[in-house]
């Protein structure tokens, strides 16, 4: 699995719909707020592109995590939130069968914090997102995620 920095993503406003999830419910609650989203833009599940998986302030003690899911239809009846601009460790992922996401995503994540963040000159921000864009659909489909991250001090 290879990883890349992205210097200097700008700001970028998401809507959507946000929970408290864990590593425990995450799979039940992706598709349950996936749902619900596209509900409110009255869309059919997978229409709108790009969309976002985005999680933050995880809890190494607990696993819980605030879970935002969107894309960049606005629409009264959802909330914003914004990935703010900075610096990001990027990987692009395939699924590992079919359209099955979960097992490259844990393991794209696993790679990121056990091996490439321990020996990089980087910590992490404690947010993440995945990226659903064009290349997410088709024969040989694809998603990036990208992991917030700035430069040690120590």
């Amino acid at each position: 699995m290879k990883f890349s920095v992205i210097e200097q993503k700008e700001d970028k406003i998401v809507c959507g719909l946000n929970k408290h999830s864990n590593d425990k419910t995450q799979t039940k609650d992706i598709p349950h707020l996936s749902k619900r989203y596209y509900e409110a833009v009255s869309k059919n599940s997978g229409e709108v592109l790009p969309f976002f998986v985005i999680s933050r302030n995880y809890n190494i003690n607990t696993k819980d995590f605030q879970l935002f899911i969107g894309g960049l239809v606005e629409n009264n009846n959802l909330e914003t939130f914004t990935i703010p601009k900075g610096v990001y460790g990027k990987v692009t992922i395939k699924p590992k069968m079919g359209f099955i996401w979960g097992l490259s995503i844990g393991e794209a994540k696993r790679a990121f914090y056990m091996e490439w963040l321990p020996k990089s000159e980087y910590t992490s921000l404690n947010m993440e997102y995945e990226y659903h864009s064009k290349i997410s659909k088709g024969k040989h489909p694809q998603i990036d995620i990208y992991f917030a991250i700035e430069r040690r001090t120590d």
